[in-house]
């Protein structure tokens, strides 16, 4: 019987556009799962021609001019890397069998709890090894790393053809998932952003995402949340329609990289502990509206529950860390993002690049707006972006040539839909603006004209590293490379080996240098305090009840957080070591957050 078990306790979640676009490439042979972004299918379609011409495989374009180019593209590539990853599974398990470098190099990445570890040391200290038993021991115990892909949900525009409206089936997301509902991966897709129901309802229309009559899923459905009452909601939106969520991908609000969705003040730990305490309901009410919608659509239904795994991820950076939080709240994966983006065999990540997150330091990694989409965005200092953004700014032509409109998703000034970072869109905002100067005063002018223009072309800057790295020439505006690190990062000041790494996230050895780092709970809770600090210390308008409401609700949860974590370190068997400084970086906090003065609400 084949093994099921994944290989590995750690994931490497999606990282931007394009710098894990061919991750599965690098390391799913290896037994190690990671996530495709399949928002930009003129990526898809570049690394296809590029990974084709690298092992010379036929390759023939598929052009804009057919309609259903996107999702052909996003189907092609994803078929392509699957290919790949079967060809390089095939040949590591070959030079297992043939190599003891290649076996000794595979069993320094397995965590030491592991079971197939412990066999393939014993075939490796065999003298003469029978290599029919290792070869059938690999068939039925290593598997490769999963294929996943992510869809951002809110990347959903609708597309135009001649000026006229296309099908909701061709819009950016559908069409999207459509490309992965029809490739031959046996994997899942992350839902990232929030719920769109319009797009969770065409799920509908590709059985591979329904349980088969053994309650087999060839495609699976993850869901990305920041809280459980939206995995609840969301999870019982898809069972009503007969589909199955097979995990619950959570993730700090804002200790994490990309776009952060902050959370009214719920910590990472409480958040853990209320999905641990609540699964059970988490699955029993997704099964039973399941039921009910797989009867009607007379699908068989599964003896039981399906399989349900609960992950986190977001500003995890040691081995201690990555235990307790599988032992804690009894996850089934800790997803490592930002650490990899130092490892060259695992991301898509140009040279120089690289080595600015190497140099950068704590204060050189922020939560920007420069995001189009208006969500606040972790990126750093320093960006060859930013440099080309602002020459723009200074030659007064603020904006992007907007090249991809992936993000044209503003009706303001177009049905069609206009990007923010783009300059047809800051061109008409900065002639609004120019109206209104002799109301504003120079401070409020120049805050309303930074609003307008420091938004950043993502879909260019997000793909540029790839296109450096991979020799593929960029054509257009110079847009310079967006990276979107977490925090976490800060303390990662070196380039590693693929082996270093896993090794770091096994506790074998160390990568940390001799900056403290703080604890990942702490981290958040640091991040969040700043969060309210500042909201509260920038908002300019009157304070309606709402927001009143808000900010208090948002202070007693980080007080109930607080005590959550001086209860878990106080009675806990992790962090001994560091638990009275622990407790005494809570104690800071408490008395931090109890002076703040949330401003009395206006009524109205």
């Amino acid at each position: 019987m084949t093994n099921t078990t994944p290989i590995h306790s750690f994931h490497i979640p999606v990282m931007g556009l394009a710098y894990t676009i061919d991750s599965p490439i690098r390391v799913a042979h290896f037994g190690i799962s990671s996530v495709i972004s399949i928002t930009d299918d003129e990526l898809t379609e570049k690394m296809r021609a590029y990974y084709c011409a690298k092992y010379n495989l036929p390759y023939t374009e598929i052009s804009k001019k057919n309609l259903n180019h996107r999702a052909e593209r996003i189907t092609q590539y994803l078929n392509l890397v699957n290919e790949l990853v079967q060809h390089n599974f095939a040949a590591l398990k070959a030079d297992l069998i043939n190599s003891k470098t290649a076996l000794a190099n595979y069993i320094a990445l397995l965590p030491s709890s592991s079971a197939i570890k412990k066999a393939l040391e014993q075939f490796n200290a065999e003298n003469n090894p029978n290599t029919d038993s290792i070869e059938r021991y690999l068939e039925e115990h290593l598997m490769a790393g999963d294929i996943d892909v992510n869809i951002m949900t809110k990347v959903d525009k609708d597309n135009f053809h001649e000026n006229e409206p296309l099908p909701v089936a061709f819009n950016d997301a559908h069409a999207a998932l459509r490309g992965f509902a029809e490739s031959e991966l046996h994997s899942s897709v992350v839902l990232s952003a929030g719920m769109n129901p319009r797009l969770y309802s065409y799920f509908e229309n590709f059985p591979d995402f329904f349980p088969d009559e053994n309650g087999n899923l060839k495609k699976k459905i993850i869901l990305k949340v920041s809280d459980f009452r939206s995995a609840m909601i969301q999870g019982n939106f898809l069972a009503k329609k007969g589909l199955w969520v097979s995990e619950y991908r959570i993730e700090s609000g804002l200790n994490c990289g990309g776009h952060a969705f902050a959370t009214e003040g719920f910590l990472l730990g409480p958040i853990l502990e209320e999905f641990k305490t609540k699964k059970t309901q988490l699955i029993n009410s997704a099964y039973e509206l399941m039921s009910k919608a797989l009867a009607q659509k007379n699908i068989p239904l599964p003896a039981g529950p399906l399989a349900l795994k609960i992950t986190a991820q977001g500003g995890v950076g040691t081995a201690e860390e990555h235990h307790f939080l599988l032992e804690e709240y009894q996850l089934d994966s800790i997803g490592w993002g930002s650490p990899f983006l130092l490892v060259p065999e695992a991301t898509l990540v140009d040279k120089d690049t690289r080595e600015l997150l190497i140099r950068a330091k704590k204060d050189d990694f922020f939560l920007s707006n420069i995001s189009p989409l208006g969500i606040p965005f972790n990126t750093i200092k320093g960006s060859s972006n930013e440099f080309w953004k602002q020459k723009r700014i200074a030659d007064h032509k603020a904006g992007s040539s907007c090249p991809k409109k992936l993000l044209a998703l503003s009706k303001e000034f177009d049905p069609k839909g206009t990007c923010t970072a783009s300059k047809k869109y800051q061109d008409m905002q900065l002639e609004l603006l120019e109206k209104q100067k002799d109301t504003l005063s120079d401070q409020n002018y120049f805050l309303q004209q930074n609003k307008i223009t420091e938004k950043s072309c993502l879909c260019v800057g997000l793909v540029n590293s790839a296109y450096i790295d991979c020799a593929i020439p960029l054509k257009g505006q110079q847009q310079g490379v967006v990276i979107c690190p977490g925090p976490n990062l800060a303390y990662f000041d070196k380039e590693v080996s693929l082996q270093t790494m896993v090794q770091f996230i096994y506790g074998k050895l160390n990568i940390l240098s001799k900056t403290e780092r703080p604890h990942v709970f702490i981290n958040e809770l640091s991040l969040y305090v700043d969060y309210l600090k500042k909201e509260l210390t920038t908002y300019t308008a009157e304070v309606s009840t709402a927001q009143f409401k808000k900010w208090t609700n948002f202070k007693a949860n980080l007080q109930e957080g607080i005590s959550y974590y001086e209860q878990l370190f106080a009675a806990g068997h992790y962090f001994k070591e560091s638990k009275a400084q622990l407790i005494a970086q809570l104690n800071q906090f408490e008395s931090e957050i109890q002076n703040l003065a949330i401003p009395t609400a206006v009524l109205t």
